[in-house]
């Protein structure tokens, strides 16, 4: 019933269109049509696109049941430093498949994935380089298949949260939300950076790699962005074997801040002391699917 509903309000726009905004869901340019770029064959095979005199290649998850009139999230999932689209999308090195959240999908909106290829294995962004493939990749992908506009995410550890904070920055209310997954405010930078975003962040107390100051600063900024009120947060002490989450209050109903500080090191899987799995993978999804 919830997709029939989303299909009428999609057909419904161009005839209400005159009165204004009468629905959160902007369908793209890809709605309504057959796709002729993606196959599912472009979750194991690159896509590529030009970019700055750069050949950039992506990777995209379309949903098994894929539908050309349902307008689905769109959700980055960046890998670290070193790293590659080709691991996050086999859960090797560290990641679980697409971050995990493809088996975390609950809901009828579901979720496009997309894992891209950073240069020389990182997100630098010099220049807003990176800010601009992700656009393109963004466009291409839009133009093919059917998005909600309104429902762009993207998540990443370390390097990858970097880039998530980057793209939050420079493209605002473009962006729904962000996971920022152990990640730090300088390594790629955050241009513009004062508009609301919905805020996912979580780091390990004990990081050595990218110290847990970082994480705080990147929160913060969307602490204050999103109208939050200030506050302290607890975290776990080191050996306790726990993670804290925190909701921001008062924050604009729209754009959320939630921050998750976890007894460990520099990892994209944290866990609780005696737990079989991580909670990173609930965590993010459950904060990016409240948005539909």
């Amino acid at each position: 019933m919830h997709r029939l509903l989303r299909k009428l309000t999609f057909l419904a726009l161009p005839l209400m269109g005159i009165i204004g905004e009468v629905s959160a869901t902007t369908p793209s340019a890809g709605c309504g049509k057959a796709p002729t770029l993606i196959t599912p064959g472009a979750a194991s095979t690159p896509l590529t696109l030009s970019h700055n005199n750069k050949q950039r290649e992506y990777f995209v998850n379309m949903p098994a049941d894929y539908d050309q009139d349902h307008p689905y999230r769109l959700i980055f999932t960046l890998h670290a430093l070193g790293g590659t689209a080709q691991q996050v999308i086999a859960g090797t090195g560290g990641y679980l498949p697409w971050y995990g959240m493809p088996d975390q999908v609950n809901d009828t909106t579901s979720a496009i994935f997309i894992a891209p290829n950073g240069l020389d294995n990182g997100w630098a962004n010099q220049a807003g380089e990176d800010v601009g493939f992700l656009q393109k990749v963004i466009e291409a992908v839009e133009n093919d298949l059917c998005v909600d506009q309104n429902l762009r995410f993207s998540t990443g550890f370390s390097y990858g949260a970097a880039m998530s904070y980057a793209l939050a920055c420079s493209l605002g209310k473009q962006i729904r939300a962000v996971a920022a997954l152990s990640g730090n405010p300088m390594i790629s930078g955050c241009s513009g950076g004062t508009e609301p975003v919905a805020y996912y962040g979580e780091h390990g107390v004990s990081d050595q790699v990218l110290p847990i100051a970082g994480g705080r600063e990147m929160r913060d900024r969307f602490v204050q962005n999103n109208n939050c009120t200030a506050q302290s947060s607890q975290e776990p002490t080191p050996g306790s074997g726990t993670h804290i989450k925190t909701t921001y209050t008062g924050c604009d109903p729209n754009y959320p801040v939630v921050w998750v500080a976890f007894d460990g090191d520099h990892t994209p899987q944290p866990m609780d002391k005696g737990a079989q799995a991580t909670f990173a993978a609930a965590e993010s999804w459950n904060f990016f699917s409240q948005f539909e």
